[in-house]
Formats: C-alpha cells, structure tokens, sequence
C-alpha cells in the first residue's frame, strides 16, 4: 500500500505523529484516498452475495415501483456517474503523468463501480419485498462516516489555499458527499408494502417501520401521542402481527409438544412392564416414581418451548453479548479520560475524543440493551400464547379421573399465575448464567468475595423454591375455594355459610401469607448481599492491594477504573437474585404444568365411532365393563344391548344405579375396562344438569350451527319455548346468564333439549331431560320430541328417565341396579314377567297410568296447556330481565340503544381511564402505616448516605499525595472505608424486610376488604357480574399485589436514592453541571408522564382482556363431556385464540411502550455522561483526577439508574392498577348487616313457625313492576303449604321474599309476630331451612358439606344421612363421613347430591322448611320414601313446597296457587279441586283427575 502511495506521489500510510501525538490530528493522504474510499467497498463486495442468498430464500413478494425507490435509484445512477466522470476527468488532465495517479484513477472506479452493484441490490431487495435494507443502511452510513475526515481535510485545505487550484475536484468531492448523505437519509426509510396484500385493520406499525424506526421504537410514537390526547380504548389498539397469533403458534407447537408426550408415555410404558416383571414396588419407590414423572414432563415442556422459541430468543442473546462488549469497553475509555487529566502536556481534543467516544460506547450499549429486552418480551408473550393455547386444549381432552384431581381453581391458577412466571423466567434467564460471567471479568481478586455470596444465594434459592410450592399449593386452594364459593354462591347466602366458608379462604391466605413472609425475608438477606457485592469486592481488591505492599498507591486511575468496572456488575448483581427467584419459581411452575399437561387423556377407542347406516343397529355394547378411573371399581358390569336405529330406549332404575354412567360409556367418557362400544353417525347429548353458556338464548340453541329459520321456529316449539321468548325482554337474543343463571331449572333444561334437537344428529343421549319441567310441559315435550310421533321419531335415542308414564311407548326398556342390567324388554313383556320392575310398576305408577290411558283423547297445545301467560323466574327479574320492564316514552334517539342493551344481563369488566388516582397510592400506602413507611425512606436515605460518604472518602484517599512512593494511613483509610461500606449493607436488608413487611400487611387487608365487600353483595351482583371478572381480582390482581408492587418498590425506591447520589456527586465536581441537569431532569419527568398515561391505560386494558379468558376457561371445563358430545372441540379453541389473542393486542404495545421510553430516556442519561465528561475536560486545570474519577464513574451509572427507575416506576404504576381493580367492589351495592348488634332476638326463635305476609310486595329492581303484588297470607304452625302455577309466575320469589334474597317493595313479612325486616340476615337464613332445586355441594369431606360450623355431633349426622336414605351409600365408602367430595360434588350422582341437600335439613331441623322442586332428579321410589320422611320428621313444622308434581302436594294442609305475582286460589286441595278453578285445570293437565 505504502509503494501504490508513494507512486502517486502520496505519504506513507500511517504516521503516529500526524495522527496522535499532535495537537492538530489528520489521516494522511494516502490512508484517506485508499482505506477511506476502499473501506464500504470491500464490505458491500463481501456480504453481497451472502445478503443476495438470504433475500432469495426469503422472499415476500414484489414491491411496487415507489417514488422512494425511484429516488435511491436515481442518486444510485448519479453517485456511480461522478466515479466514472472522475476517473475520466483525471485520465485526460494527466495522462502525460498517469504513472504517478494511480490511487486518484482506482479509487473512483472502484467507488462507482460498488455503487453500481448497491443499485442492483436495491433493484433485487424490491423484487423479493424487502422494504427495509439494514445491509444497505450500514453501507451508506459507513461511507458517510469514512467521508467525513477528507472532507474536514478538504474543507480545511480550501480555507487555507482556496479553491482555485482543483475546484473540479473538490466540486466533484461535495456533491458525492451531499447524494451519499441523500441516500443514508432516504435508507432511513420503509418502502411501501406489495400492492396485492391483505392489508389488515389496524395493522402493526413495525411491519412498515424501517430499521432505523425499529432499533429505537419510534414506530410506536403514534400510538403514545394518541394514548396521550385522550386514554387508549381497545378499538385504538393495532392488530397482532401473524407470528404472534395463538393460531399461528400453536399450530407448530402442538405437534412438537404431541412428540415429546408419546416418548414420554413410551418411558413410562417400559418402566411399567419392567416392573410387572419384577416384583410390586414399595409404596416409597412409586411416590419417588411420580415425582419423577413430574419433573420429567416439566423438563419436556420446557424442551419443546425451547425448540420453538429458541432460535429467536439466541438473537436477543446475541444482542446481550454486543451490549456488554460495549459495556465493559467504557471503563476502559474512562481509564484513558483519567489517564489524559494527570497528563498536563496532553491536547486536549484527547479529552473531547474520549468523552464523544464514552458517549457514542454509552449509545450503541442502550440500543443492544433494549433490543435484546425486546426479544425476550416477545418470547415471553409468545411462551404465555402457547401455554394457555396447550393448557386450554388439554382441559378438553382429560378423563374424569384427572378431571377430579384438577379443579378450575387450579387451572385458571395455571393460566393466569403459572405463565406469567414463565414470562418473568424467559426475561430474566439471561441474567443467572451471564451475571456470574461478568462478575469473573472484572477483577480476579474480587472473586473470593463472589464464591461467598453465591453458594449463600443458591441455598437461599433452593429454600425459596420449597416455600414457593408450598404458597401455590395454597394459592391453588385458596383460588379452587373461591371458585366454588362463585358456583354456589347462592346455597352459602340459603343456609347462612358465607361465614363458615370465609374462615376457610382465610385460613388459606393466612397461610399463604405466612410463606410469602418467610420467601421475603429470605429474598431480603439476597438483595442485601448483592446489592453489597460492590462494595465487598472493591474492599477485598483495594484491602488485599495495599495490605500486600506499602508502595502499592491506590490513585484515581486505579480507583475509579475498578469502581465503573465494580459499578457496572451492580445491575447483573441487583438482577440476580430476582433472575434466580424467577428462574426458581418458573421451574416450580414448569412443573405444575407438565403434571397437568400429562394427564391421562380419555381414550379415543373408549368407543368405537362409526358412519351411520340405518339398516344397523344405532348403539352395539358387547359385554362392556367401564369404571371412572384406570384404578377405580367398575361403575358399569357386564353390559350387553343392541339398540336398533331408530328405536327409543328408556333406561331406568334407583339414584346411582349408573344410569348416566351408561350414557357416559357411549360417549367415550369412562374407561373401558373390557369389551366393546359403538355408536353409529352423529352423536347429540342433553346432560342430566343442563350446561348453559354465557351467550343469546339463540347462541345456546344454534351451537355453532347455520341457523335454518324454519327448523329453528320447529324446534322452539316442539321445546315449548316459544312462551319464554315472548317474555324475555330481546326474546331469543337476551344474554343468558353464566351456567342459566337468569332461567329456571325447566327453562334451562328445554335450551339444552332444543340444542340437541336442532343439531339433527344421528343419535340422541337424553339423560332424563324431563324432571326438571313442570308434568305437563314434560308430556307435551314427550310427544313433540322424543315420543314416536314427535320430531326425533327416526332417530335412535336413548333416554334415561324416572317419569312412569313414558315407558309404554320405549321400544326397549333397561333397568339398572349396581352398574348390571338386571331385566331388559318392553313394557308390557316387563309386567308380564312379574320381576321388580313390574312390582315398582304396580306400586308408584297408578296415577300415571291413567293419564297414560287418556293420552289420545287429551291432546295438549301449547296454548291450551298455557292458558296463563308466563312470567320470568326469579332470576331474571333479579338482574333485570323482565316482561314487566315500562318503558318511559323515550326521545327517537335513544329508542335504538334501549333495544340493543335490552337482552345484555351481564357487564362485561370495564377499564378505567387515566392515569392511577393519588388516592390510590395514599390508600395503599396508609394501610401498610405511617410508622414503617417512616422507617422504609430513612433506612433509604441512611444506606444511599453511607454509600455517598464512602465513594467520596475513595476520592480523597486517590488525591492524598504520594511520599516516598507510599501513602499514610492506609490502614484507617481502609477501616473507615469497610465500616461505612457494612453500614450500608446491613440498612439495605432493613429497607428491604421493611417494604415486604409492609406490602404483605397490605395485601392482607386488600384481599380481606375484597373477599368482604364479594360476600356481602347481594344475589344480583353475581348474576351480572361474569365469574372470570371476581376469578381475575382473586387470581392474578391478588399475585400482582403480592408479589409484583413489593419487587417495583424495592427497585424504584433503591434507583430513585442512588440517582440522588450521583447527582449530588456531579454537582459537587463540576457544579456548572447544574445547567444541563436541570433541564434534563425536566426533560426526563415530560417524557415520563407523556408515557405513563399510555403505559397505565394499556395495562387497564390488558388486565380488562384477561377476565374473558377465565370465564371461558371455567364453561369450557364444566361443559367439556357437552362439547365433545357434540364434537365442538374446534370451534371453542378457535373461541379461545380470539381471546388470548385479544389479551395479547393489549399486552404487546405495554412492552414496547417501556422500550421506547428506556432507549430515549437512556439517550438522555448518556446526555448527562457526555456532559461530566466535557465539563471535567473544560475544567482540567482546576479539578482533581480524583473528583473527575467520581464524577464520571457515577455518570455512568446514571443510564442505568433512569431506565431502571421508569421500569420500575411503571411496574408500580401498571401494579396499582390491580389496587385499584380490587378495590373497584367497594363501591357496589350491598346486602343488609347479617347480624344485628344487641338484637334481642330470643335463641330459639322461630319456636312455632307462623308466617304472615302483610300487603307483600317485591320487585327485583328499582323503577321495575312489582314481581309480587299485594301478598296477604297467612300460614299457621305445621300447615304443609303447596305453592304451584306456571313456570315464573312467581313462586320460588316468595321464597327468596322469606330468606330475605330480595328486599321487600312494600309490606311486610312476620315470622312468629316479629318482621324479618328488622333483624339480621344470618339470625333470619340461619333459623330457617331450604332445600333448593340445584343441589350444589362444595370440595371437602362429605361432614363438612353438612355441618360446615361442626355445630352437630356425628351421632347427629347419621341420623340425618339415614333419614335421608343416604346411610347405606356412606357406609360403604371407605372414608365414610370424611369422603372427599370432588369439586362440585361431581363423583355422587345428582340424585345423591339431592338426597345430600336433603340431609342437611334434616340435620338443622328448622321451625320452617321451603322445599324449592327439590326431588325433581330423583326415581319414584325413592320421591315417595323422601316424601313419607318429610311428612315425619316435619310434622311439627311448616312447610313450603314450590311444586312440579302435583302428586306430591295433594295431601297438603292447603294450595297457594299464584299466577302473575298474585295469589290467586288459596285453600285445601280438595276445596280447590271443588271450585273448579286454575288448580283444578293444572290437576287436569297433569292427569290427576
């Protein structure tokens, strides 16, 4: 190179003394007419053909020929013509002398030439649809910046000489320089997207952004000024990118995840027939085994993530390797800066390099920084995406055996609290292996300090991870319980409970919180010892250094090179321990989820499904024996039956007979023991408990299904529901409440009927659809659907009931005892054979035998059997949804909103708006106590004061002037050094026990105010309000404020006092810093409150997105058998996609809003490191090294400081949020006090069970008709009460009038002379007793489900379960009282569970018992023993029975027949029946008569 110089007649290459050691510095000619030209030459013609490949393999469709194109090709052709009219310009001007102009004739050449081959690229990256080129972008700048030094020198030349000499040259020199700048600019932008592509509704910004936009997020500018204008609404929200949608990332994990489970099952397989082999193990060695499995299915999910999402997440990775380079590489600048203040002779453009060069190190660190932040978040989210996406589709495939040991307490919990750990554990990963590392490249002599600490930390780690299994295992139980708390909220205000079961969440929480105490405390002895590593490893390194030699000389080189080396390990060493807790609670929640992800699936050859052919038979059982569970006793034995298509079969027998367990059977839900099922053509399914969803009435019906006009009106009224929809307020697009809870019990059971019929499938499972409707209605049904001249008349179906009078027209009749067929047949073989089933016949069947005979002649209509019009149930006029709704003449304008809002029943969660209210955070802050918020900020104050006093002792000791190459009193130096450093250490473990103190003392109160303000709210609160909305403030706001608000206040306060610090420091070096941190400080607090207001809003919106997805999660478990039934599977994951995909358009732009606000605020902090610097560099004369040391060195750290405090403070922020979502159910309406202070109401009140109603009136809402109209009755003591009429016509709302559910209108109510309005709500509900239509029961033994407040001796409670013919059944089971009943009661059948609400009056034996239809789900036989003991063990009581059988009621004292919220007919049965009046009809009707 020096010989093609020296040619041209050019300097030498390099030369020292023009380039470094002078205080005019310059390249020489030479290096700036071949390196400087050559330099973007060489890397375009190198990657060129690597970049070209890349394009080719990752085409995304040709651009159009766009004006910015046009632009870069047109300044493309120009920049390549001034080469070549150089080159030519130079061949004619010296030809003679060419020899010597070498460099001048290649150079241009070689530039036009490169140039030529950028415009190609340029050409080739529109023909593969790159509309961002980083590659290009990098080569411009590259020429830009390698241009800059000639041009300085030509500048200079010209100002010196003129331009006279070579004006063409120089010309030719600025307009290249001028279209090369053009083009860095234009490549700072995106080109258009291809024509042809879909473009998205509110598409992401970042597909358009170019490269520059994306490395420093300006993209999402537009959507902070919008955030900022006025407060984000999801509509402003953009559309997630295809890559991050749950079916994009679901699909490609499945398969993977469907892999590792086979191998897995396949290793649990070998192990097994290994073991049969050998002998049985010990109990010991098979829990080891299933601990294994365990762990072994949370390494296997954590593998299959990995594989998916590594790839992406190495590249952040990558980016975090850049950052540190540049990160460790600034100390060693500062090094040279300190180096250049002792050097008087030094230029001082020296300085001003060092400075630009530490801010420019500063800048290129914050930018690898967040784009690596970035990469994890969005792995993050993408990890989140698939585990709910994983755990959603397996809630659809486990058995009921794995079903009953995951409750949805404990799904939900993994939904929402297991993968936001997971998320935590992918952003913070980096950080446990990396931190160590970089603690190993400071100082070797620190690291004995660092082998101390983290043994210490990976005990502690280990404790912590114990102690978090321990609080999730709470956790779980806890959210489970309040789960079923949500479900049967209405039996717990019933029976007066709400106090017995809020000791139960509380003893959950208290031990939850005590854990939580102990983690803290121990998570406070690793922040301290991290936070005071530091200090401990610059004491160890500065002690061992000077007690070693005397002539060892701590100077400020030294000192302060260490300490930003030591300071730049104050981030790692602050992060590791919450990387490590996050890291040891994502393993805990890895393995919670693998445990749930292997769980056994129902096998798909449990049945056999084949297409349907009518001229087989429909359903074939060969000799089947099933059981619920692998290990459980068989439920169903030796069963046998063809059924033909097209038949009718009725299956019936005693409460747990297994009648719906053979209904289970066919449609794969139990375990197949032996034998074989098969079922031909489309299976439709009507559940014994009708599984209603939270959508329109018409939703319900058409599940999924086109709706076909004709058919659907067909089916309403074959379903008699067409009366319903006439008085539904938005007929059949009113909202259904979740699980009905706006219908009643019969309404519910015809929605799900009429879901089956209107889905034409091959064969129908009823399991006995008809016991829940009124005797007439079932008859109409009977005939319209099932009978063999109703709609499904062609179809097999399957009916399992106990309604006697339908079973002549069975073509096939099985009955069950103890899971065997014991006779089959029809019905007159069955009574000729003179077995059990014709006995039962002879006995129980009399009446309906009789309107068997009369069924030809009495043909029913819906209007002839519904002369009376119906009114809603209790429930509907509750929330509001009412016939009875007048309706104000209303301006035209409003009269559209009324029409929509007139079938909504629940209200979806709302976002606040704005940012978090101060109150807020005084409210918060006043329940942890003015006393240790005290403590907390002077603890902070006392340990950054410490840390002030020893950095700046470390300043005078560097000044202290060297004698005789030694300095004095090292010794005391280094003492008062350490004791102030310990100081320091032990107040941060204070500060840090303090905020967990007191966050724990605050998440106490939060969560007792919250349950508090829930259990005191009345009935109509939880059927408007979505049970996802309570699960998300139980769940994860109560994790938010437990675990989240504690770690962002530890991080914002500790930034917050060492920002101080270093300000205090600079000012004091160089006080005219003032001038620019003040303005930046200014700068910094806009910026800040500019981004909160989005920031808040966005975290409003997510949290509001989450509630959805609970809901969801909790109808999908509990209608999962409904939606495979009907093999709906498809349509509710897509159901679920949307919603988490909803979830995550919020929860994307939260995480890019704190990248754009960390690399501006960061570029902000590097402002203030480059001013220290400049200002010390300017002030060189007067400063010591030793003040610039620590000025610079703590400016450093400012970067840092500023984006750790806005995360944190936004944390905090975006956490109170979750305060203030818990706190929104203070505000809702409440219930009366429960109890009375000093009520002098007499202990055994209600001694003779009178009951008047005076005038009674009652209305479910303010500004709605009375419900009950002008009740005067009178029940005197032991009068057996029968309350009939049509559905709704307000006979279940006079008992929610007794209990006091809902507040009287007007009048009153007297039991025994004294009016239930003046006393207290549990002396009322407690004193009396109901049996209500749904039997609920909670999880727990079957004694607590009876007497929750153990009030009854366990003599007691077999008396009562033998009463209620329950005490054979419990006997038997081999816990017999303490049985653990599964969630929901789900393992007794709901016959049992009836007998078990039975039991639990017979235990409280009250003065007044209200039976609400409470034997509709039980056989004849055992109505009739129920019925007999009611009538015994009641005699001295009054009794209310709100009735469906008539039958059950004719030996009443008297009849209140009720229609319209009047009482219309009042007297003894047989008085009514003379009358000739609407009961007489109703008697009639139901073929009494």
């Amino acid at each position: 190179m020096d010989t093609l110089c020296s040619l041209s007649g050019l300097d030498p290459l390099w030369d020292w003394n023009q380039t470094w050691y002078t205080h005019n510095p310059e390249l020489s000619n030479c290096f700036q007419n071949t390196v400087l030209v050559w330099a973007p030459c060489i890397y375009l013609w190198v990657l060129s053909p690597f970049y070209c490949l890349h394009l080719y393999c990752h085409g995304r469709g040709r651009l159009p020929l766009s004006s910015l194109c046009s632009a870069k090709l047109l300044l493309g052709f120009f920049l390549a013509s001034f080469g070549f009219v150089e080159f030519f310009y130079i061949l004619l001007e010296r030809r003679q002398e060419i020899q010597q102009h070498l460099v001048f004739l290649l150079s241009p050449v070689i530039r036009s030439l490169t140039v030529v081959l950028a415009v190609c690229m340029i050409h080739w990256e529109r023909v593969r649809g790159c509309r961002s080129s980083v590659f290009l972008f990098f080569f411009w700048l590259l020429g830009v910046v390698c241009s800059l030094i000639p041009l300085h020198a030509k500048v200079q030349l010209a100002v010196d000489q003129g331009l006279s000499p070579d004006i063409v040259r120089y010309l030719a020199f600025f307009s290249y320089f001028a279209l090369q700048l053009a083009q860095l600019f234009l490549s700072c932008f995106a080109d258009r997207a291809p024509s042809g592509k879909a473009v998205l509704k509110n598409a992401c910004p970042v597909q358009d952004a170019s490269f520059l936009s994306k490395i420093l997020f300006w993209w999402f500018s537009g959507l902070l000024f919008k955030g900022y204008r006025s407060p984000l609404q999801a509509e402003d929200l953009w559309s997630l990118r295809e890559e991050d949608t749950s079916e994009k990332i679901i699909s490609d994990l499945e398969e993977e995840w469907t892999a590792e489970c086979t191998k897995l099952q396949q290793q649990e397989n070998h192990l097994s027939t290994s073991i049969a082999l050998g002998s049985r193990l010990p109990e010991q060695a098979q829990f080891l085994r299933k601990i294994q499995k365990e762990q072994s299915s949370g390494f296997c999910l954590l593998r299959t993530l990995a594989r998916s999402f590594g790839p992406y997440f190495l590249t952040g990775t990558l980016c975090l390797m850049v950052h540190d380079a540049f990160m460790f590489s600034v100390p060693q600048v500062l090094s040279l800066l300190l180096g250049f203040m002792k050097d008087e002779d030094a230029p001082l453009w020296k300085g001003y390099f060092y400075a630009s060069l530490m801010f420019l190190l500063s800048c290129l660190q914050s930018i690898f920084n967040h784009q690596y932040t970035y990469t994890c978040f969005t792995v993050g989210m993408r990890v989140k995406t698939a585990v709910m996406g994983l755990v959603y589709r397996k809630s659809l495939v486990v058995n009921s055996a794995a079903r009953r040991t995951c409750t949805v307490g404990e799904i939900v919990n993994l939904v929402s609290a297991d993968t936001q750990k997971l998320m935590d554990f992918v952003v913070y990963f980096n950080a446990v292996w990396l931190a160590p590392i970089e603690v190993r490249g400071t100082y070797i002599s620190g690291i004995a300090t660092v082998i101390f600490i983290f043994p210490l930390n990976g005990f502690i780690a280990r404790k912590r991870s114990k102690l978090q299994e321990i609080q999730m295992k709470y956790m779980d139980g806890r959210v489970k319980l309040m789960n079923e708390i949500l479900n049967g909220i209405k039996i717990l205000k019933f029976y007066a409970w709400e106090k017995a079961f809020l000791e139960q969440v509380l003893g959950y929480r208290e031990k939850e919180l005590k854990t939580l105490k102990k983690s803290q405390i121990l998570y406070s002895v690793s922040i301290a010892s991290f936070n005071s590593s530091s200090f401990l490893i610059a004491f160890a390194m500065f002690g061992v250094y000077v007690l070693i030699d005397d002539k060892n000389v701590l100077d400020a080189q030294k000192i302060f090179v260490s300490m930003a080396l030591i300071n730049i390990l104050k981030t790692p060493l602050s992060q590791l321990p919450f990387a490590m807790s996050t890291t040891m609670q994502a393993l805990v929640s890895l393995k919670r989820l693998g445990k749930f992800l292997c769980q056994d699936e129902l096998k798909p050859d449990n049945v056999t499904r084949e297409s349907f052919k009518s001229d087989v038979d429909g359903v074939v059982f060969e000799n089947g024996t099933f059981s619920w569970s692998k290990d459980g006793p068989p439920c169903l034995k030796r069963i046998s039956v063809r059924v033909p298509c097209g038949s009718l079969v009725a299956v019936v027998g005693h409460v747990g007979s297994g009648k719906s367990s053979l209904l289970s059977a066919m449609l794969g839900e139990t375990e197949k023991r032996s034998g074989a099922v098969s079922v031909k053509g489309s299976v439709a399914y009507v559940p014994q408990q009708a599984w209603i969803q939270n959508a329109s009435l018409q939703d319900n019906i058409l599940f999924g299904q086109e709706k076909k006009e004709s058919w659907y009106q067909r089916v309403l009224e074959a379903c008699a529901l067409l009366p319903d929809l006439d008085n539904l307020p938005a007929g059949d697009t009113t909202e259904i409440g979740e699980k009905g809870l706006n219908l009643s019990g019969g309404q519910k059971q015809r929605v799900s009927l009429a879901r089956a019929v209107y889905r034409k499938a091959d064969v129908y499972l009823l399991d006995d659809p008809l016991s829940a409707v009124d005797a007439h209605v079932g008859q109409h049904i009977f005939n319209k659907v099932i009978g063999p001249r109703g709609i499904l008349r062609d179809k097999t179906r399957i009916l399992v009931t106990h309604g006697m009078s339908f079973l002549p027209q069975a073509d096939l009749i099985l009955v069950l005892v103890d899971g065997e067929i014991s006779e089959r047949g029809s019905y007159q073989e069955l009574l000729n054979r003179n077995g059990a089933f014709a006995d039962f016949i002879h006995t129980f069947a009399s009446s309906e035998r009789k309107e068997c005979s009369r069924r030809l002649s009495v043909r029913l209509s819906v209007t002839e059997y519904m002369p009376f019009s119906r009114d809603l149930s209790q429930e509907q006029l509750i929330s509001g949804d009412t016939n009875s709704i007048t309706i104000e003449p209303l301006p035209d304008s409003d009269e559209d909103h009324i029409q929509e809002d007139l079938g909504k029943l629940t209200k979806a969660d709302k976002a606040r708006i704005g940012r978090v209210k101060l109150e807020m955070y005084i409210e918060y802050f006043h329940t942890i106590g003015l006393p240790l918020i005290v403590s907390i900020v002077f603890l902070y104050a006392f340990q950054q004061a410490a840390s002030l006093s020893y950095n700046y002792w470390l300043s005078l000791w560097a000044d202290q002037p060297v004698i005789n190459g030694t300095q004095l009193n090292t010794d005391l130096k280094l003492g008062v050094y350490g004791a102030l450093g310990f100081a320091q250490g032990i107040a941060i473990f204070g500060t840090t026990v303090a905020i967990s103190l007191g966050c724990i003392i605050a998440s106490r109160h939060l969560h007792l105010e919250l349950l508090n303000n829930v259990l005191h709210s009345p009935m109509s609160f939880f059927e408007t309000t979505p049970s996802g909305n309570l699960f998300n403030r139980f769940a994860k706001e109560i994790d938010a404020i437990d675990n989240m608000i504690p770690d962002g206040l530890k991080m914002m306060l500790g930034y917050f006092f060492k920002l101080m610090e270093v300000c205090i420091i600079v000012l004091m070096a160089t006080p005219f810093a003032a001038v620019i941190i003040l303005p930046m400080a200014f700068l910094y607090g806009f910026i800040q409150s500019f981004y909160v207001a989005t920031s808040c809003q966005l975290r409003r919106l997510e949290s509001v997105s989450r509630s959805p997805i609970y809901t969801h999660l909790n109808e999908t478990v509990q209608g999962a058998s409904v939606i495979r039934a009907f093999n709906e599977q498809s349509r509710f994951i897509m159901g679920v996609n949307h919603k988490v995909d909803q979830n995550q358009t919020a929860y994307f732009p939260r995480f890019v809003a704190t990248r754009w606000l960390g690399v501006n605020l960061e570029f902000l902090g590097n402002g203030i490191v480059l001013a220290a610097s400049i200002l010390s560099v300017m002030a060189k004369g007067t400063l010591s090294p030793g003040m610039v040391g620590l000025a610079v060195s703590h400016s450093l750290q400012v970067t840092g400081f500023l984006s750790w405090i806005v995360r944190s403070w936004t944390d905090v922020e975006n956490n109170i949020v979750s305060v203030e979502r818990v706190k929104e159910y203070a505000d809702t309406p409440k219930e009366a006090a429960w109890t009375i202070e000093g009520s002098s109401l007499p202990p055994s009140w209600p001694q003779k069970g009178t009951i008047e109603f005076h005038d009674y009136g009652l209305q479910y809402r303010k500004g709605l008709e009375l419900a009950l109209k002008g009740i005067s009755v009178h029940i005197k003591e032991r009068e057996k009460i029968g309350i009939v009429g049509r559905t709704g016509a307000g006979k279940s709302s006079l008992a929610l009038g007794i209990f006091r559910i809902l507040e009287a209108a007007k009048g009153q109510i007297f039991i025994d002379g004294i009016n239930i309005a003046e006393i207290g709500l549990h002396d009322l509900r407690s004193r009396i007793t109901i049996i209500p239509q749904d039997p609920v029961l909670f999880s727990g033994s079957l004694r607590m489900n009876l007497d929750p407040f153990d009030a009854y001796t366990d003599e007691d409670v077999w008396n009562a379960l033998e009463l209620a013919h329950l005490k054979n059944f419990v006997s038997e089971l081999p816990d017999k009282l303490n049985h653990e009943c599964s969630e929901g009661g789900e393992n007794l059948s709901l016959g049992q569970r009836q007998l078990v609400c039975l039991a639990r009056a017979l235990l409280r034996k009250t003065k007044i018992l209200v039976l609400d239809e409470a034997t509709a789900a039980l056989d004849l036989e055992t109505d009739t023993l129920i019925q007999s003991t009611i009538r015994s063990q009641f005699e001295d009581c009054a009794v209310l029975t709100i009735a469906h059988r008539l039958n059950t009621i004719m030996d009443y004292t008297k009849v209140i027949v009720m229609d319209k919220g009047h009482v219309v007919e009042m007297d003894s049965p047989s008085n009514l029946i003379a009358k000739r009046g609407q009961f007489y009809y109703m008697c009639r009707e139901a073929g009494l008569l």
